[in-house]
């Protein structure tokens, strides 16, 4: 009978701790996901057949940048979730997009305004992260910077075609901005784990983004002749850090459907 072998004691394994960028990177994801899908509500519904492709043009490219944002927001992770894990399998509050991308869509004015007030920040965002440290994240910016570049100038001209139009696209115009500019701060408003990142030099520093925003919003108000927007007493945020409008749990609602109805389909 063999002697016994003195009992080895093993240590466990250590989890993989998840990449110090994988929040934001997830909210840049969220962001794209939830404004791709407004935008595809608009899909059969548009105010003329150029304006529903460009709408859905819009969505797809954003979905796409999502894309990207959650195959990499996965690999940060590094807990075996995939992108449709990310996009289809989590709560309204895990969600991390600002409040300004999930509000309805409105008319086709309230649409413009949050498209323009996103597009405006969103191309200098991307033109930043182009230029940063993160190669992957460099890269989607990169790959996303020339739809971004079409995106702000649809939504400009549209802006300013509103705006010097027509005494009704003018009175859409000014409803749609009073409601909407109070969620464009949060654009803008790093989170305390933004602010973190951006100490490290890892992330945008969104107060150096803010000069160029400015000017082009300027530029677009004027030439739409609409006065510059004050800044409300009580700008609305929170989504970045999961307090959301009721509006996500219904747009989750039908986003979700097929993959909590039949879990795993794949076609």
């Amino acid at each position: 009978m063999p002697a016994p072998q003195p009992e080895v004691s093993v240590a466990p394994t250590p989890s993989v701790a998840a990449n110090p960028l994988f929040p934001f990177v997830l909210q840049l994801a969220d962001t794209s996901l939830i404004l791709a899908h407004r935008l595809s509500e608009w899909c059969g519904h548009g105010p003329i057949l150029e304006q529903d492709l460009a709408l859905a043009n819009i969505a797809l490219d954003l979905l796409g940048e999502a894309r990207s944002y959650y195959q990499y927001a996965a690999e940060l992770e590094g807990k075996g979730r995939t992108e449709d894990d990310l996009a289809y399998l989590r709560s309204a509050v895990e969600y991390r997009n600002p409040l300004l991308v999930e509000q309805p869509n409105g008319d086709f004015a309230h649409t413009i305004v949050r498209q323009f007030l996103f597009d405006n920040f969103h191309y200098e965002l991307l033109k930043a992260l182009k230029n940063g440290p993160d190669a992957q994240l460099a890269a989607i910016a990169e790959k996303s910077m020339k739809e971004a570049t079409y995106h702000l100038k649809w939504s400009s001209e549209w802006m300013i075609r509103l705006g010097d139009g027509t005494p009704e696209s003018r009175q859409r115009l000014d409803k749609a901005l009073a409601v909407l500019w109070r969620y464009a701060g949060e654009l803008t408003t790093p989170t305390p784990a933004e602010t973190n990142l951006q100490e490290l030099g890892l992330v945008p520093d969104y107060a150096a983004l803010l000069p160029a925003m400015q000017a082009h919003l300027a530029h677009v108000l004027a030439e739409a002749t609409v006065p510059m927007p004050t800044t409300p007493a009580f700008a609305q945020q929170g989504g970045k850090q999961g307090r959301h409008s009721e509006h996500l749990g219904y747009l989750l609602t039908e986003l979700q459907y097929m993959q909590r109805t039949y879990p795993g389909l794949t076609w």
